[in-house]
């Protein structure tokens, strides 16, 4: 779980799978965006390829020179499954914040 949050806490990270989010990627793609919203190469996009991947976050499927990356939703089950714990507390958190503010207002 700490490196699925560790993976998602960098904002290249968190573009390359929002990206992802709608399908399968090149590199080259990918790779391609974050050098116009982040000033990156490649090799440092397949840095943060890398991570997503050892964080079970991304599938990496090579086809002849080219690699294409997209999401794990495997990866993803174990923060579903930690932020679905947590979502009561934050729940009861919201509606005293709620009656809070009908009683100032």
């Amino acid at each position: 779980m700490t490196h699925v949050l560790q993976a998602l806490g960098d904002p290249v990270r968190r573009s390359l799978i929002a990206q992802m989010a709608g399908g399968e990627q090149r590199v080259s793609a990918l790779a391609e965006r974050a050098r116009g919203e982040f000033g990156i190469g490649i090799s440092a996009v397949s840095q943060h390829l890398s991570v997503l991947r050892a964080a079970g976050l991304t599938r990496v499927r090579p086809q002849g020179r080219e690699r294409f990356y997209r999401l794990d939703p495997v990866g993803f089950s174990a923060l579903q499954a930690w932020l679905d714990h947590y979502r009561p507390f934050w729940s009861a958190a919201m509606d005293r914040l709620g009656e809070d503010l009908e009683e100032e207002g």
